[in-house]
Formats: structure tokens, C-alpha cells, sequence
């Protein structure tokens, strides 16, 4: 229990991101309860940012399966995700009920707030994933694909192709970290996680094929989804929005009104699945509908987590894993480009009110510090008179 009220209270008060709440973290974990050393807490750290899936919500699980197995992880991921989730369901169906009240004013201000917070993702990225002319390229490439396969086997495709060149022709980052991590696990049990992982990504396609029913294929997509995303946070966009938009789960619009309201809320980013689940028309109804969502989308992160703990330091000190990482990164920041053009800035900005609103937003983030939820509230507020 005092494991999950400690989450509680960092998903209550964890605003600003997933870097911020790294911070929030080392603050509780390493100088006021003294769970992790330094050094441990740099190592969790490294390993959130080697996996794919949400690196401060992986590191959450991290400390909890450390201090409790799966018991602590489950608590400690429910205690972060829980207050964001809920919100995030109640203003799916806010927005159901009140759709045409809102969708004038409050629906384009939102729109216009989340261009803002993903072309800062991308300026914050791209000088640290992209330091070099090679993965620039790699970047830019990586943006033309997307936008020329918008579907989601193109956001895929596009991961796999910067992991292969990373490997075949960049170099990793020399900071391998030395000496054993350990969690709960030993090396057949962890073996054995990231084969039931495994399993659950080749199956649940195939499962949605054979039953294609709409929570079997959000089940399935919002997995892969939690498999596929290197760098967490904004990057979760384009995959999702390849997954819900184009089938017609979620309208364009409503898609990107709750991204920019999950902008305005702690805790993590993966949230924002709980607000696609309640807004399909599962037969569900939204709570089991947007619990089935979030579930789905964090589900690989434990099998992740738990399975990488033993063979970490030796996976880390592998330079061709580290190559391929550093390719992964760099088409990352090509897909946040593509997605920032489209649908980002296409469905939004269709004038130069609109323009100036969106560029005053992105300055207000990148330069002013204003926090994100300030943000959203005051763009959702011009929407009105533009």
C-alpha cells in the first residue's frame, strides 16, 4: 500500500513530461526515501531508454518490481497512470455527450496546442538524436517514408529500417555501463517473460484476424503499439494515429483535441490510450473500453522490463545493439517530423491566426518554460476568437 500511495501522489503531481518526471522520481527514490543509490537510479534509467515503451513509466515499474516483484510493479504503474487515465476517459465522454458544443472552439484550440508540444518534442529531440550529418539523413528519410506509407505498417517498417542501418552503419554511444543489475527475476524466468511477450505480438494479429472484433483489434494494435515506441512520449502519436484514425475508430479531430488535452494532465503521456479506448464504439462502453486501451498499450512494458533486468549489463555493453539504437533514434525523430506536418499542422492550422497562435504556443513552451498545462488551457481559451 505505501508503494502504490507513493505512485499515487507522483501521478497526482508529475507534470511536465516524461524528463520531468524522471526528476520527480529521482527526488522521492534516490534523496528522500533513499530506495535506489545514485548509481542504481542511473542504471534504471539507461535500461528505460535502451527499451521501447514509456521510459518514466518503465522506470516506475522498475523500482516497484524491485522492491515488491509483480505485485510492486502492478502497484506502482496503477498508482502513476491511474489519475491520468481516469481523466482521460472522463473527457472522451465529455466530449461524446457535448461534441458540437465544443468542437467550434475548444476542439481547435486543443489542435492547435498539441502542434506546439510536438514541434518542441522535435526541437528538444533531433540535437541529441541527431547530432551528426549521417542521422540527420537517416532522420529526413525516415520522414519521406512515413509520409508517403501513413498506415501503420509504414511507422514499423520505418523503426525497422533505422535499427538496421543503425546497426550496419553508425556507431553507439560509448557509455556502456558495467556491473550486474538484478530485480526479481533470475535468467529462466526472465527468458521466459520475454517469450511470452514475444508470443503476444505475433498472436494477437493473428487473433484479430480470425476474430475481428473491434476490443480484439484495439487489443492487438494498442500492444504492438506499446512494443514498437522507441522514446515514449510524443513519439506514441504517429503509430496511434496510423492505428485509430484510418479505420475510423477515432475522428481526426477528436484524436488530436484529446493528445493536446493530455498535454494538460500529470503523470504519463500512455494515458492518452485510455482516451482512445473510451471514445471508440467498442460495445464496451467507454471505462472498460478505455481500461482495455491502456492496459494493452503498457502491457509490454512489464514482459520488457522484467526480462531485460538480468541481461542488461551485457546487452548494454554490445556495440552492434548500441548501433542499431542510436538508428532507431534518429528515424524517431523523422516520424515526429512527419506527424508534426501531418496531421498535426494540416488539420490545424488554416490561417495565419492560426499559424501565429501555434508559433506564440511553441515559444511559450521551448523559451518561456510556461508549463504545458497552463498552455493547453489558454489555447483552448483563443480557440474562441480565432
Amino acid at each position: 500500500m505505501r508503494l502504490f500511495l507513493t505512485f499515487l501522489r507522483l501521478g497526482l503531481t508529475s507534470f511536465g513530461g516524461p524528463v520531468a518526471h524522471l526528476a520527480y522520481f529521482r527526488r522521492v527514490f534516490v534523496e528522500e526515501r533513499r530506495w535506489l543509490t545514485e548509481q542504481r537510479y542511473a542504471e534504471l534509467l539507461a535500461l528505460c531508454q535502451f527499451l521501447p515503451g514509456p521510459s518514466s513509466s518503465q522506470v516506475g515499474i522498475a523500482i516497484g518490481l524491485m522492491r515488491a516483484g509483480w505485485r510492486g510493479a502492478l502497484a506502482a504503474w496503477l498508482g502513476f497512470t491511474l489519475p491520468s487515465a481516469v481523466l482521460m476517459i472522463l473527457f472522451a465522454i465529455g466530449l461524446q455527450r457535448w461534441h458540437g458544443m465544443a468542437t467550434a472552439s475548444l476542439l481547435h484550440g486543443l489542435k492547435l496546442a498539441a502542434v506546439a508540444v510536438i514541434a518542441q518534442a522535435v526541437w528538444g529531440m533531433a540535437p541529441r538524436l541527431c547530432p551528426d550529418w549521417p542521422r540527420r539523413l537517416l532522420a529526413a528519410a525516415a520522414m519521406a517514408l512515413v509520409l508517403l506509407a501513413p498506415a501503420a505498417w509504414g511507422q514499423v517498417a520505418v523503426i525497422a529500417f533505422g535499427a538496421a542501418v543503425g546497426a550496419s552503419l553508425l556507431r553507439g554511444d560509448d557509455d556502456a555501463l558495467h556491473g550486474p543489475l538484478h530485480g526479481v527475476l533470475n535468467t529462466r524466468q526472465a527468458t521466459a517473460t520475454i517469450a511470452v511477450f514475444a508470443f503476444l505480438l505475433v498472436a494477437l494479429p493473428v487473433v484479430a484476424t480470425a476474430y475481428p472484433a473491434l476490443p480484439v483489434q484495439m487489443a492487438s494494435a494498442f500492444y504492438r503499439t506499446g512494443s514498437l515506441v522507441f522514446g515514449g512520449g510524443h513519439v506514441v502519436l504517429p503509430l496511434l494515429q496510423a492505428d485509430v484514425v484510418p479505420p475510423g475508430w477515432v475522428t481526426q479531430t477528436d484524436f488530436l483535441a484529446g493528445y493536446g488535452a493530455a498535454q494538460a494532465l500529470p503523470g504519463p503521456l500512455f494515458s492518452f490510450a485510455a482516451f482512445l479506448g473510451a471514445s471508440a464504439n467498442t460495445g464496451l462502453g467507454p471505462w472498460l473500453g478505455g481500461a482495455l486501451a491502456v492496459t494493452a498499450i503498457f502491457a509490454p512494458s512489464f514482459f520488457l522490463v522484467a526480462g531485460a533486468l538480468p541481461f542488461w549489463a551485457r546487452l548494454r555493453q554490445n556495440a552492434r545493439s548500441r548501433a542499431a539504437l542510436a538508428g532507431v533514434n534518429a528515424s524517431v525523430v523523422g516520424l515526429l517530423l512527419a506527424v508534426l506536418y501531418q496531421p498535426a499542422a494540416t488539420s490545424a492550422i488554416h490561417g495565419w491566426p492560426d499559424a501565429v497562435v501555434a508559433g506564440l504556443a511553441f515559444i511559450a513552451l521551448q523559451f518561456g518554460r510556461v508549463p504545458p498545462w497552463c498552455l493547453v488551457a489558454l489555447c483552448a481559451v483563443l480557440g474562441r476568437w480565432i
